[in-house]
């Protein structure tokens, strides 16, 4: 029995740090995730904090659209 949508779905979590600074001079690229969430649990945006590659520390990743 197929529903009409998903409960979960995939997102894309990007870090919020690189996105302001406008990336590090050093390197190039924004640091992202894909995850999955609960529509039902968390029907908002997620964050979580997640280690950035570019920033070389701890940040916020943010989800984004698609």
């Amino acid at each position: 029995m197929a529903k009409g949508k998903d409960v979960r779905i995939t997102v894309i979590l990007e870090c919020t740090g690189c996105v302001r600074n406008g990336v590090n001079k050093v390197s190039t690229g924004i640091s992202r995730y894909i995850t999955e969430k609960n529509r039902h649990n968390t029907p908002n945006r997620l964050e979580l904090r997640k280690f950035c590659t570019f920033c070389y520390k701890h940040m916020i990743h943010g989800e984004i659209k698609k």
